[in-house]
């Protein structure tokens, strides 16, 4: 069995949330597998994958199922084992856990019951992406999932639309074509993007350029469609400051009702810019 660190001692009555390799075994930290080989029991996303993970590396510990469907009965469960001085270990598919995946619940239940909850870091697709990714990393925002529905996914995107921190999303083989359709359509076909397939496995391809011709690539060839994917997208041109941005984006509701140099008037005192110069960047000022 692989060696303790300096200052541990046999895992007890701890939550240990062990970060798991997204593709590639061989990303999986001695600490971390000396953690699941110690600890009495590993709730896993899908035991079957895990299961995987444990036989290349002739780990023996019990596995127990902990998903979207059953996390709400059995957290409380598993909380209890903890506080009886069992020690738990959680892990997802791939990657670090609680990033668009289950185990938020048993890590709020476990923090109130006083549980000392510990994190094994490890492979992450979200800094992999990030990493790879030819954008800025400086300042990030990661949004996971979009909706799946196509009115409720624009509607999200509309809200990043003028986010100036670098954009990161996951995204599934069935929806990848819509979301990049849609990202071209929102933010501008020429907007800067990276578009990571299948991080660190076999067909691991990085696509990067503009929305638009993103799309296109990965709409021309099938084999971009497949596997799991992250996409990272450059944030909004800082062409004005926030309290611009955000004035803008009211006085142009509010033309709806008043004129266009009545909306810059309000606009501009609510958000303490200048009024001139926010009149002039409106793009409709109606009828004065």
């Amino acid at each position: 069995m692989l060696g303790m660190g300096i200052g541990e001692s046999k895992p007890a009555a701890s939550l240990f949330v062990v970060a798991t390799p997204i593709g590639n075994l061989e990303d999986m930290s001695h600490r971390a597998v000396r953690v699941l080989s110690e600890v009495d029991l590993v709730a896993a996303e899908d035991t079957r994958r895990t299961r995987v993970l444990f036989d290349h590396y002739g780990i023996s510990t019990p596995l127990i199922a902990l998903h979207e469907h059953n996390e709400l009965a059995l957290a409380p469960q598993l909380v209890q084992q903890l506080c009886s001085g069992s020690s738990l270990a959680l892990v997802s598919d791939a990657g670090t856990p609680l990033l668009s995946d289950p185990g938020y619940r048993l890590l709020n239940l476990a923090i109130a019951a006083g549980i000392q909850v510990l994190s094994i870091p490890g492979a992450s697709a979200l800094t992999a992406a990030l990493s790879i990714a030819g954008l800025p990393t400086d300042r990030f925002v990661f949004e996971g999932f979009l909706p799946a529905k196509t009115a409720a996914r624009k509607a999200s995107l509309e809200r990043l639309r003028q986010e100036q921190r670098t954009l990161v999303f996951f995204e599934s083989s069935h929806r990848v074509l819509a979301s990049l359709g849609a990202m071209a359509e929102v933010f501008g076909q020429n907007r800067p993007a990276a578009v990571c397939r299948e991080l660190t496995k076999r067909y691991e391809t990085t696509l990067r350029g503009g929305l638009g011709s993103l799309h296109a690539a990965v709409l021309a060839n099938t084999d971009q469609q497949k596997g799991e994917f992250v996409i990272v997208v450059d944030g909004a041109a800082q062409d004005m400051d926030v309290s611009m941005a955000t004035a803008m984006e009211m006085a142009l509701a509010l033309q709806e009702f008043l004129s266009g140099s009545q909306a810059a008037r309000v606009a501009a005192r609510l958000c303490d810019v200048d009024r001139r110069a926010l009149y002039r960047l409106l793009p409709d000022k109606g009828s004065e």
